[in-house]
């Protein structure tokens, strides 16, 4: 550095001096924020306390709860249950939007016209309406309409639709399901290392191997030796009927209008956005690979999932992780509706309490965790699949 140049001008520290000012900026900004918000919080008699959480809540949930609850809880289990219920619409969603959005996807791209043509309609339609929107409508406009309890549609003697909710059998858990679940997750990573086994053979002598007949026989011998076992079925069904009291269903699993409405409105929105990911993924693999795999006489299946699909992951994956956190957040929308997820929970404890900036950091922080751990799973998954390159 030239002496007589100010140390404040040398390209060296210059960078490193902007750095330092922006960080004191910034957290001047966030000192007088908090400074603000407490000095609000102590003129109000409140204190930045967590401890209103062991209070009873008060309020009811009346359906929707994946977990007991009632009135005389706390504000801490009610925040449980709409945080499990933000968990189930989101894990729900992101499973169906996914194999909804790779399947359209792929039909955007499909020689058949009818697949192609279906798949731009879907996609245009529901990609370009407000999901809020989508939302009443299927709330207001689908589940609302159907008949009362006591003239529910019954379909195949067993699956009720009514405006209180689409009522279906579902499993009831017994006290031989986790011996179950034990042989059968066993069966699925011995399938997993047979599969890879019968694969490296087949590869080495270029003798057939058949591991997929291998998979199917582990996965077979993991329910037959259970069943020998313990002399009875991995569950109960339940059955769905309607109550004595004529407003309500007993039995079953009653998908509740709020929650149908939500879950098929994030489903579709989310779906129609990766649908348009998953065909750009696919059309951003070079065409040279597809002509190879054409000249070898692969199917288009088979060209599909292993040729273009593997290639195409690195370009998908990143993108689609963002409409998954995209799905989460947006379940907050859900309040629209009436389904008790966090922010509708959330926001009934910070009206009873007036414990709003709590609320909104509980509310920040779950939200963030869920959208880490996401991240983090996507993360590992790409670079699982990711091709290594010479």
């Amino acid at each position: 550095m030239n002496p007589t140049t100010p140390f404040w001008r040398d390209k060296r520290i210059k960078p490193i001096l902007l750095q330092i000012i922006f960080v004191i900026i910034v957290g001047i900004f966030f000192f007088y924020f908090i400074n603000n918000a407490l000095s609000g919080l102590r003129r109000s008699g409140l204190s930045l306390s967590f401890g209103f959480l062991n209070s009873t809540a008060s309020f009811d949930i009346s359906r929707d709860k994946l977990i007991d609850y009632t009135a005389t809880d706390s504000y801490s289990r009610a925040i449980l249950v709409g945080f499990l219920n933000t968990l189930r619409v989101a894990v729900l969603g992101i499973f169906f939007a996914t194999i909804i959005g790779v399947t359209l996807g792929i039909a955007r791209l499909s020689n058949n016209w009818l697949a192609r043509t279906t798949s731009l309609v879907y996609v245009e339609i529901f990609r370009n309406t407000p999901l809020l929107v989508q939302m009443i409508i299927w709330f207001s406009a689908v589940f609302l309409m159907l008949p009362l309890i006591e003239n529910s549609y019954i379909f195949a003697g067993n699956i009720y639709f009514s405006n209180r909710g689409i009522a279906v059998p579902w499993i009831q858990v017994t006290s031989m399901t986790w011996i179950w679940l034990s042989f059968v997750l066993v069966g699925i990573i011995m399938a997993v290392l047979v599969w890879k086994w019968k694969m490296k053979q087949q590869v080495e002598t270029g003798i057939r191997k058949y591991p997929s007949l291998w998979v199917i026989g582990v996965i077979l011998i993991s329910f037959l030796l259970p069943m020998g076992i313990t002399q009875s079925g991995p569950f109960l069904l339940s059955m769905p009927e309607v109550h004595s009291n004529g407003r309500s269903f007993v039995g079953g699993f009653v998908i509740s209008p709020s929650f149908g409405a939500v879950l098929i409105a994030l489903v579709m929105y989310t779906s129609a956005f990766i649908a348009e990911i998953v065909r750009a993924g696919i059309m951003g693999v070079n065409k040279g690979q597809l002509e190879a795999a054409q000249s070898l006489g692969l199917k288009s299946s088979t060209t599909l999932r292993l040729v273009i699909f593997p290639q195409a992951f690195r370009i998908i994956i990143p993108p689609v992780t963002s409409q998954y956190l995209n799905l989460t957040k947006n379940s907050s929308l859900a309040v629209a509706v009436g389904y008790p997820e966090i922010v509708s929970v959330g926001n009934t404890i910070l009206n009873q309490s007036g414990r709003a900036i709590q609320m909104i950091i509980i509310m920040i922080i779950l939200y963030l965790t869920f959208s880490l751990i996401t991240s983090l799973f996507m993360n590992i998954f790409n670079k699982y699949t990711q091709l290594v390159e010479r």
